[in-house]
């Protein structure tokens, strides 16, 4: 009999499962029901229904226990990209439902885009270039851009980076960032000090990281204890002349405080890929300042990393219709907590 997966994203439209699963053999019947991201739990275990395998994107579609309890048959959740903050991993764990995202999601890219971003801030290119887009470039030597932005130009060689969670995307950073002569420090108390040590990369403590840091890079994943961790306190902890980067989750930071932290000189620039909420409000106060730059969430987009995104849950279902572990589980623990409900694969 075969299995039965449900897209409720409606990435189906983008991506021929259909196809993927006749070509490798598996034998899966697929149902494409979208939701919206706002929809309710009912709605969205009733898409679902019967289905042993769910095809969504849990940074926006809620998994929570409330929801995961009642889907009775679900087996395995794909979801889309790395971002998996609405599902509840430690109820999926114990229910013995299998959850994978894509772990290794556009890191070139994000690594990429947080390394442009820093040249951005320490270059002032997006100033420059506005200043001689709207005819503020009267001569060589002008007095303002000589005078006001001249000043805030570094070169990258000697300063220091700090990186706020060490991870996939903070790791390929690094041997970017000492391309340029970089000095990097990062902290994340989950990350074994093996890790660090195998990069060249110091271990610091976020105080330390804060103070030392002349570019602060953020690469968190939102959780209860990353949400709203760099407010005032800690942005004044930097220095006045450091710039924040954040291509990691946009609550990580909060933006009434940043927007102190920049209008009063308590850092020098900011430049982030990520808000919340997401568009950023058009009238919000930061648009208004010259040392904020803002990406509209790309850092991760590229063709290449866009066809394998839109893949890979295609991937993962073949994987697991055929009897293998899906390579982006989000808890080694599914595996026996799986095989205790279903069986062996």
């Amino acid at each position: 009999m075969p299995f039965k997966a449900v897209d409720i994203v409606g990435i189906s439209i983008l991506v021929d499962y259909a196809e993927m699963f006749r070509e490798a053999g598996a034998d899966v019947d697929l149902v494409v029901n979208p939701c919206s991201f706002e929809a309710s739990a009912d709605e969205i275990v009733a898409a679902i229904g019967d289905a042993d395998i769910v095809i969504t994107q849990t940074t926006f579609q809620a998994f929570p226990r409330s929801v995961l309890s009642r889907l009775n048959n679900c087996r395995l959740i794909t979801s889309i990209g790395v971002g998996c903050e609405s599902l509840d991993i430690d109820a999926a764990t114990e229910l013995g439902i299998l959850a994978v995202n894509v772990p290794d999601a556009s890191i070139r890219e994000v690594s990429d885009h947080t390394m442009a971003l820093i040249l951005a801030c320490t270059r002032r290119l997006f100033q420059l270039n506005d200043i001689v887009k709207k005819g503020g470039w009267k001569a060589i030597g002008d007095p303002y851009i000589t005078g006001e932005i001249w000043p805030g130009l570094s070169k990258l060689e000697g300063q220091t980076l700090g990186l706020i969670a060490f991870g996939r995307i903070a790791r390929a950073v690094v041997p970017k960032a000492k391309a340029f002569g970089m000095r990097v420090i990062a902290y994340d108390p989950y990350v074994s000090s093996e890790v660090f040590r195998n990069l060249d990369v110091e271990q610091v403590d976020l105080d330390r990281l804060l103070t030392e840091s002349d570019i602060v890079s953020i690469h968190a994943p939102l959780t209860p204890e990353t949400e709203g961790m760099i407010g005032l306190e800690e942005l004044r902890k930097m220095k006045p002349t450091a710039c924040l980067v954040n291509t990691g989750r946009g609550s990580v930071v909060d933006n009434e405080a940043l927007y102190t932290a920049l209008a009063e000189g308590y850092i020098a620039m900011a430049a982030v890929d990520v808000t919340e909420p997401e568009p950023i409000p058009a009238g919000s106060p930061l648009l208004k300042l010259d040392n904020f730059i803002i990406t509209a969430h790309s850092a991760g987009i590229s063709p290449q990393a866009f066809t394998e995104l839109q893949r890979r849950p295609g991937k993962e279902i073949i994987r697991f219709v055929q009897g293998e572990w899906p390579v982006g589980l989000l808890d080694p623990r599914m595996k026996e907590t799986y095989s205790q409900r279903w069986g062996p694969l």
